[in-house]
């Protein structure tokens, strides 16, 4: 009786959840999300100003715009049907926490449920959301609204400083936020820059930009060229660099105002590269000691900057230890 009864029973039909990324353009959608939609009894969407929805009634699915409960849907599955969902922005929690308190009741019997992503953030998809509350900050908040590359200069020193204690220390997680707020800069630079009366960019044109840039600085990778080794790498980075800057001296291009010790081994570094023999300027007093270490160091593959930060930081755990003792 059991098994005449079960098999007689009616087919509970199929619910499919379809979700969407806002950072894909609309109608973009998978095959297996089309064939869901076309094979679809009923297609349901919730918002009418849901951004697929003409995409979807231009490819002659027809989307009626309902908010069905948990009952409501169960009841349109019966029979074996298949109701599609176009998921809203927030996922339909509402509905998902009504159709999981349907089944925990025991005393329906449920459709089948199924998950469908019917489109996938490609990588770097986030940005298009640092993008967006970007703007929005610009645009509404009184403190961000006001800000100019002058007034930020200082928060992007800061904030690459940051970053190089980050790496230093090994904090992986110190790491991630750093990196993220090194980017911020660069974005919130981009923005000011839309406004330019004269001479506007945008954050796209800073990523066209850099593409450009490392596509043609690595023919080795998009071209023809052939390098095996980080030397032969660093060659073509040069040679390259050389053409499209039109310097007329190694030193051009180096920032003045970056701390002495970097600066110094950066000077070095691009008289070794060149092949150039500079003997040091003959002086007395700690700069040029400084100058001749720094010098050695970059001839050695140390960083003399990192170098002396690690000192320092060693001397810091030393002057808390004594601070300790002292009480």
């Amino acid at each position: 009786m059991n098994a005449t009864s079960s098999a007689a029973a009616p087919d509970p039909g199929r619910i499919v959840l379809l979700t969407t990324s806002h950072r894909v353009a609309p109608g973009l959608l998978s095959w297996p999300a089309w064939q869901a939609l076309r094979e679809a009894d009923r297609v349901l969407c919730a918002d009418g100003a849901h951004p697929q929805l003409p995409y979807l009634r231009e490819a002659g699915i027809a989307v009626d715009e309902a908010s069905p409960t948990a009952e409501d849907l169960v009841g349109a599955c019966a029979g074996g049907r298949t109701v599609v969902v176009v998921a809203t922005g927030e996922g339909e929690p509402a509905l998902t926490d009504g159709l999981a308190r349907l089944a925990g009741s025991g005393r329906v019997r449920m459709p089948e449920l199924e998950l469908l992503p019917a489109s996938y953030d490609l990588p770097g998809a986030r940005l298009l959301d640092l993008v967006q509350v970007m703007d929005r900050i610009r645009a509404e908040c009184p403190w961000s609204s006001e800000r100019t590359h002058e007034g930020l200069a200082k928060y992007a020193i800061e904030e690459a400083y940051e970053l190089v204690e980050a790496i230093e220390d090994g904090d992986r997680e110190e790491l991630r936020e750093e990196l993220g707020d090194v980017l911020l800069q660069v974005v919130f630079h981009a923005r000011i820059a839309e406004e330019d009366p004269q001479a506007p960019f945008s954050v796209d044109d800073v990523a066209a930009g850099i593409v450009a840039k490392l596509i043609h600085r690595h023919p080795h990778v998009f071209g023809d060229a052939t390098a095996t080794t980080p030397e032969e790498v660093k060659e073509h980075w040069l040679r390259t660099k050389a053409v499209e800057k039109r310097r007329t001296s190694v030193t051009e291009g180096i920032p003045l105002g970056q701390p002495g010790l970097a600066l110094a081994a950066k000077l070095a570094s691009r008289v070794r590269t060149a092949g150039l023999d500079v003997p040091l300027p003959a002086g007395e007093g700690i700069g040029y000691e400084l100058l001749a270490l720094a010098v050695r160091a970059e001839a050695a593959g140390v960083d003399p900057e990192a170098a002396l930060r690690s000192a320092a930081r060693a001397y810091r755990d030393a002057v808390r230890a004594a601070e300790e003792v002292a009480g």
